[in-house]
């Protein structure tokens, strides 16, 4: 596991342990568990419980309430939030006439692999190393991916717009790009060129979503950043939503939805909130969600 993307690993350690743990889910993916070992689910866990004096240093209790509170209360606010909103868009862009998905680092993201997706063309774009791990793990667990094209790209020395166009992407047709918690590592300039490459072959109507971090930063955002210093992935940048506006005006994008923390624990998880009302899950404060349309 040293030679992979650990926050990638823990993202989609964060989707398994909330499907296979809940009946009602704030975003429900059960394809997230098949794609982690049974080592590698049982040693994230155990990593975690081990970790509680980080998050929570007056904690007591055992191993699996330590796991369910740093999860719950830690990991899965930004992780699930992000997937729900994008999941949420792109049901109503399918709806709209948009065929083609765009999965920018896409890690070990299984969204676009739901049966309800099937027929949507899918690109998954990341390091070589990531694209060649994920393969595999899909195939051993028999997902379908006859329409998923896999692109190899290093974002600090491609053009990762460039490297798309060159496969089988029609750029007259309406896309649907995910940008799940990239905008944290890039610099600004590293994401204002993201943005740039992904105008430059989209045509009108077609969509950005993404979550970025802002400078109103609460307890789990810094704690968060901790963690991503920790595993080599240092956290680059901070927005207000002015400097989000004037990159995607300058690019040809409008923005169409955007929610701060408060909204999205409101919209996204009020219902499960209420039926657990003793294990209530709040959006992360510093981190806002994006959807934008390009003119």
């Amino acid at each position: 596991m040293e030679n992979k993307n650990m926050t990638a690993l823990v993202s989609c350690f964060v989707r398994a342990y909330h499907y296979k743990n809940n009946s009602f889910r704030i975003f429900s993916d059960p394809l997230a568990e098949k794609i982690l070992s049974r080592e590698e689910y049982g040693n994230i866990a155990a990593n975690m419980s081990a970790g509680i004096k980080f998050f929570s240093p007056d904690f007591s209790g055992t191993e699996e309430e330590a796991l369910k509170l740093i999860v719950d209360n830690q990991l899965s606010p930004s992780v699930l939030g992000r997937s729900a909103f994008c999941e949420k868009a792109l049901i109503n862009e399918i709806r709209l006439g948009c065929n083609q998905y765009i999965m920018y680092a896409s890690g070990y993201e299984t969204l676009a692999y739901k049966e309800c997706f099937a027929g949507l063309k899918i690109f998954e774009i990341d390091r070589k190393e990531m694209i060649d791990d994920k393969l595999r793990r899909l195939k051993a667990c028999d997902a379908d991916i006859s329409n998923a094209d896999f692109i190899e790209c290093d974002f600090s020395k491609e053009n990762p717009g460039k490297k798309i166009s060159e496969r089988n992407f029609d750029p007259m047709k309406k896309s649907f790009i995910s940008l799940l918690g990239i905008s944290y590592y890039l610099s600004k300039t590293e994401f204002s060129y993201m943005i740039k490459s992904i105008s430059d072959i989209t045509c009108e109507g077609s969509c950005i979503v993404f979550d970025y971090p802002t400078f109103q930063r609460g307890k789990e955002a810094r704690l968060n950043e901790k963690l991503a210093e920790g595993a080599n992935e240092k956290m680059k940048s901070k927005y207000t939503y002015e400097e989000i506006e004037k990159i995607l005006s300058d690019n040809g994008f409008l923005i169409y939805e955007h929610l701060d923390d408060g909204q999205m624990t409101k919209n996204y998880f009020e219902a499960y909130n209420l039926l657990n009302p003793d294990n209530k899950i709040a959006a992360p404060k510093g981190t806002a969600y994006c959807l934008a349309v390009k003119k």
